[in-house]
């Protein structure tokens, strides 16, 4: 380990292919490690298929020792975080860095002082990480869970990682959980009085979103998602060509009857999602579609017998938040997601997340259809 570490900007493609490569090589023997399809990783890395990159400044950085790659990171500048309010975790002098592997801990920790070198030239005077990239992405590094493999676009992290990290100064900012539960035999009492209150109301409605027309109704998801997570820490608003982006990306994982959108008066003013967990099918892969993986995931997809459930996306209007509203809402939208995945897929078990520590209202849901958390994610601050 006396060998010189050696860190340099990623440039051409053979470095961005370098870059790639080093998450699939270190984490080869990790049974729990689900590798990302080759074909998304590229997409997320590439300006002008990214629409992150449309609002920020990026740098890929390797770490190579006698020649070889044994480390790389991500540093970056999100100009829509810096107008956020510093209450709410982002806001001016803010950079983040990401996409962190490392071999180990001396590579690490050349890694991050790089990083945290390329964020003070570029004007900022902390670091709020990881977040790789946007804090819609993959937020946070597991420091929970490592015994059993993430759902669909979650990550995981080496367990090494956590003291690594914190050995560099950063403290926690926040702690963000996912939730498992059983669904089959259904909620408590408690929320079955909750749903038949909520379908007494002449105001709510609840209905499945209508794939046929998708784009218009993702686009009532996205708006719905920006009101209602306004005033989460670490939220940075989407925009419209993030939207349009994530729609493009959501339509195969939208399985009929699995997903809702709440209406009260006639308005849309609630939204749940939920995914067939796909990291099965991808761990078979390889991280590669291509030649013939492709068609086995859509086919799957038709009907995702058995296939556990994730809920990562939910919100409910500013307006009906701290109300009765409120809780009808979305208890009536997860006890009908759970009845459909339930009674036409078979489904045993679902997961709902990430939650901030904090959401008092979705811990609260959480802890009224008695879910536990299963996994833990913590994104660390420093000042630079």
């Amino acid at each position: 380990m006396s060998q010189q570490i050696e860190i340099a900007p990623v440039s051409g493609k053979a470095d961005l292919n370098a870059f790639i490569d080093c998450a699939y090589r270190l984490n080869a023997n990790d049974p729990n490690w689900v590798p990302p399809l080759r074909s998304e990783v590229e997409e997320l890395l590439t300006p002008g298929k990214n629409p992150f990159f449309e609002h920020a400044r990026v740098q890929f950085f390797l770490a190579r020792r006698s020649g070889e790659v044994v480390g790389r990171i991500s540093a970056h500048i999100d100009e829509l975080a810096l107008k956020q309010p510093p209450e709410q975790g982002m806001g001016p002098g803010t950079g983040n860095w990401g996409l962190f592997e490392a071999e180990d801990e001396h590579v690490a920790a050349a890694l991050i002082a790089r990083a945290e070198d390329w964020l003070r030239a570029e004007g900022m005077t902390r670091v709020l990480a990881p977040l790789s990239m946007s804090i819609w992405e993959e937020p946070g590094l597991l420091v929970k869970g490592h015994d059993h493999p993430p759902m669909i676009m979650m990550g995981h992290d080496k367990a090494e990682y956590e003291g690594w990290i914190e050995a560099q100064d950063y403290d926690v900012a926040k702690r963000l959980y996912t939730y498992d539960l059983e669904v089959d035999d259904g909620f408590p009492a408690i929320v079955d009085r909750i749903v038949k209150s909520g379908e007494r109301s002449s105001r709510i409605t609840v209905r499945t979103v209508d794939k046929s027309r998708f784009d218009e109704e993702a686009t009532i998801c996205f708006n719905i998602l920006n009101d209602a997570w306004s005033g989460n820490w670490g939220f940075v608003p989407l925009t419209d060509a993030e939207k349009a982006h994530g729609i493009k990306k959501l339509k195969p994982l939208i399985i009929e009857g699995a997903n809702m959108i709440a209406e009260v008066d006639g308005e849309p003013a609630a939204f749940m999602l939920a995914w067939p967990d796909i990291n099965p099918q991808l761990q078979k892969y390889g991280g590669r579609l291509l030649p013939f993986n492709w068609a086995k995931l859509l086919w799957w997809l038709r009907r995702p017998t058995g296939a556990d459930f994730r809920v990562p996306l939910m919100g409910v209007l500013l307006k009906y938040q701290n109300t009765r509203l409120a809780s009808q809402l979305a208890f009536m939208m997860i006890e009908y997601i759970r009845r459909h995945t339930v009674g036409k897929h078979n489904t045993k078990r679902a997961e709902v997340g990430w939650v901030l520590e904090d959401n008092k209202g979705m811990v609260a849901i959480a802890d009224a259809i008695e879910s536990s958390v299963n996994r833990e994610y913590r994104i660390y601050e420093k000042q630079l």
